[in-house]
């Protein structure tokens, strides 16, 4: 990977994409284009290659703009992108061109002819990079290595490391020996080379990468191809199981122009055609006992050789095909090759191993192996009745998950009960409210939340405690069933009935209901921030009235009209005089005034006082009971 990396200067290669084709710096994105290889095979079965480089000009200047019409995911990604300019270009369907010739894909012929042709493909890509570069200069990082990320790079440039690759991949352009029959793809290879060379040297290069070979497996669909990638030809025909439910019969197009190569005739093609139709294998098979020939001699067999077994056939391309077929490509790609390996069921782990090592020794930059049969369900397969399988096996899951859907939204409207642990925590406390004492025990679950409630009266008759334990009860269930105990605290607190009055918690001096004390208490004590020892929390500081016992004395017994008043009501009644015998039995406005006054300040609204049933003003306490200061409305005693 570092041998053949083309910004040395930068840093070393880290890692790949997910496909593992782009093989570059980190931070990095690269524009992927594939070309279908059998739209440039001519009638006369010659590969068109000045059609071909056509596309390969036109596919790299298109991807060129691209880059700087593109967004991307961070700005170092955008940053390096445009520093490096990285392309991928890359084709599809060489599985088949190489079968339309008559070749067999584990052969030397077939070998070669991928090499030479990707050598051609790459060789004049960078060509074409060359020339962007004269008109749009080389890419940043060409002449500087720096970029984002790297501050201090190995070395100041990639100019070097450029051309090195560069010549790397023109010394392996000498190295292809086609057959006879394609041998000016090797001399229109070794001409693309000379020239990217020549004209790099000139004006540097637009691009540090311009070519890859990516799965293709969605696109190829598109681009009407056979065979995805640099892969064979999965099966003759393969059974795709479609997402939507359903299932797509998929043959092979290209059998009709190998068998044309290898000179059959008309009859003997149609004769194997339908054998393949029928039988899903281009092999001889035996049914009843009986034996069917396709029709196909012996010694073409390995051309219609794919990457797995056919249903009812016994012939696939070995894994080290696969490996030699990369190896062949490898030399000629800016990147890596995103292929699959593909190895029988029965395989075995050392199979594996040497897969990898072998294709180490081989120098490929990546390899994805995968062994037939691993995966619960895979894309393609070679046989009807296994994907229907599959298909009903998806569709009793969607049934299954569709009853599990059902049951847990029925599940989820019913009421679900929380239940406490056989021992748990527990505290109690104990209260006075005017007298009555009793006792309160909260258990609690493993998170210390309420979860039950127990009331307990001491010396009270059977109603009251009954009523209690019917409160507590009807609590504990509304905590184990998820009530919040806010709520309960909001519709319980300040109910007003007797026994009520004042208490011995200083955090809670007095209570309208034995229900009103029990949940302002669980409030204080289990509200989210609150300890279950609240209640024994200092209270709140009383503040200090220097002189008011001294002042409490004096006024036992006195009238209102001689209590100290406030320096306003001082002020309004300096002329005020009461006869205290009642001699006139009237007072002046000044008396009347200075009265109100003293009765306002005498009484404090409470925030749970009752309004007044007469005139709907707000009451103050007037010793057990309520008055209106508005009206003179009493509410109980007077």
């Amino acid at each position: 990977i570092q041998n053949w990396h083309t910004c040395k200067g930068s840093e070393p290669i880290h890692s790949t994409n997910p496909c593992s084709e782009y093989v570059f710096l980190n931070n990095t994105a690269c524009n992927l284009a594939s070309l279908n290889l059998m739209k440039f095979k001519r009638e006369d079965g010659r590969f068109d290659v000045d059609r071909f480089k056509a596309a390969v000009r036109l596919f790299i200047t298109a991807q060129e703009i691209v880059v700087d019409n593109s967004s991307y995911p961070t700005p170092d990604i955008a940053e390096n992108s445009h520093i490096f300019r990285t392309l991928g270009l890359g084709y599809a369907n060489l599985g088949s061109l190489i079968m339309s010739y008559g070749l067999s894909y584990d052969s030397d012929a077939g070998r070669s002819l991928a090499g030479a042709i990707t050598s051609i493909m790459t060789g004049h890509a960078y060509e074409q990079s060359a020339e962007i570069s004269r008109i749009m200069g080389p890419f940043p990082g060409y002449k500087d290595a720096r970029c984002a990320g790297v501050s201090k790079p190995l070395k100041k440039d990639n100019v070097e490391s450029m051309l090195e690759v560069i010549r790397l991949h023109k010394k392996e352009a000498e190295t292809i020996q086609p057959s006879q029959e394609f041998d000016y793809l090797k001399q229109e290879a070794r001409h693309c080379w000379e020239h990217a060379e020549r004209h790099g040297l000139e004006h540097g290069y637009r691009n540090a990468q311009v070519t890859v070979l990516a799965p293709t497996g969605t696109i190829a669909f598109l681009m009407d191809c056979d065979t995805t990638g640099i892969e064979p030809d999965i099966a003759l025909v393969k059974y795709k199981l479609l997402a939507g439910g359903g299932m797509l019969k998929i043959v092979n197009r290209t059998v009709p122009q190998a068998l044309k190569r290898l000179d059959y005739t008309q009859t003997e093609m149609d004769r194997i055609i339908s054998h393949i139709e029928k039988h899903d294998t281009i092999e001889d098979v035996t049914e009843n006992g009986k034996v069917i020939e396709s029709g196909l001699h012996p010694e073409h067999l390995s051309v219609f050789d794919c990457a797995f077994k056919p249903h009812q056939g016994l012939r696939s391309i070995h894994y080290m095909a696969h490996l030699k077929m990369m190896g062949a490509a490898q030399p000629f790609i800016s990147g890596a090759i995103s292929k699959t390996v593909n190895l029988p069921h029965e395989c075995s782990v050392e199979d594996i191993k040497d897969a990898y090592v072998q294709a180490w020794k081989m120098g490929l930059k990546c390899v994805a192996i995968y062994r037939d049969g691993s995966k619960r369900s895979q894309p393609l397969n070679t046989n009807q009745s296994s994907t229907e399988s599959d298909n009903e096996s998806v569709e009793d899951k969607i049934t299954s998950l569709e009853k599990e859907i059902e049951r847990l939204g029925k599940q989820a409207t019913q009421p679900l009960r929380r239940r406490l642990p056989e021992t748990r925590k527990a505290v109690t406390h104990k209260f006075d409210i005017a007298g009555h004492e009793g006792y309160l025990t909260v258990g609690l679950f493993e998170d210390d939340s309420p979860g039950e409630l127990f009331i307990t009266m001491a010396k009270e008759g059977s109603t009251i405690g009954g009523l209690m334990d019917s409160v507590a009860t009807l609590t504990s269930m509304a905590l184990q069933y998820g009530v919040p105990l806010d709520a309960l605290v909001r519709k319980f607190s300040h109910q007003r009935f007797e026994p009520s009055g004042f208490t011995k918690n200083p955090n809670i001096r007095n209570c309208s209901s034995i229900p009103d004390y029990v949940f302002r208490w669980m409030s204080q004590t289990f509200a989210p921030g609150k300890s279950q020892t609240a209640e024994s929390a200092d209270p709140q500081p009383e503040l200090k009235m220097p002189g008011l016992e001294e002042a409490e004395k004096q006024s036992i017994n006195r009238p209102i009209a001689e209590l100290p008043l406030s320096e306003e009501a001082s002020r309004s009644t300096t002329t005020l005089k009461i006869n205290a015998g009642g001699e006139n039995g009237t007072s002046s406005a000044h008396a009347d005034r200075g009265a109100s006054l003293i009765e306002g300040q005498s009484f404090v609204n409470q925030s749970d006082a009752p309004a007044c049933p007469n005139c709907g003003h707000v009451t103050v306490r007037n010793g057990a009971c309520y008055k209106c200061l508005n009206c003179g409305e009493s509410l109980g005693c007077s």
